[in-house]
């Protein structure tokens, strides 16, 4: 069973950066898509960014794109979001997921997809 843990989240000021990580362990010899999701109280989780295992493909929500950047350390075991130029609207509890794939260049975009979720850590921007 994958497990995950996500940390790096804290208060931030708007027009700041952080980076959020997210450590797996469990993992089989497989190729997976990871992700990142956030979630705000009262509504749904919400795609941030995805990246497949091999790294030769990313995608990114509208709203993040530009300002976030997402990567992977397969050999670690760990992929990161670094996040630019936050906003306040960027406030989130943040999720890191990944599922295994058939290809190393597969992506998953919806929450559906992802099947390992990692508790959560909170980002704040503050304006």
């Amino acid at each position: 069973q994958v497990q995950l843990v996500e940390s790096g989240g804290r208060l931030v000021s708007a027009g700041g950066s952080l980076r959020l990580s997210c450590v797996a362990s469990g993992r089989t010899s497989a190729t997976y898509s990871m992700g990142w999701f956030r979630q705000v109280p009262g509504k749904e989780r919400e795609f941030v960014a995805s990246i497949s295992w091999n790294g030769d493909r990313t995608y990114y929500a509208d709203s993040v794109k530009g300002r976030f950047t997402i990567s992977s350390e397969n050999d670690k075991d760990t992929w990161s979001l670094q996040m630019n130029s936050m906003r306040p609207e960027d406030t989130a509890l943040y999720f890191c997921a990944c599922e295994k794939t058939w290809y190393g260049s597969s992506l998953f975009r919806r929450a559906a997809d992802y099947g390992s979720w990692g508790p959560g850590t909170q980002v704040t921007v503050s304006s």
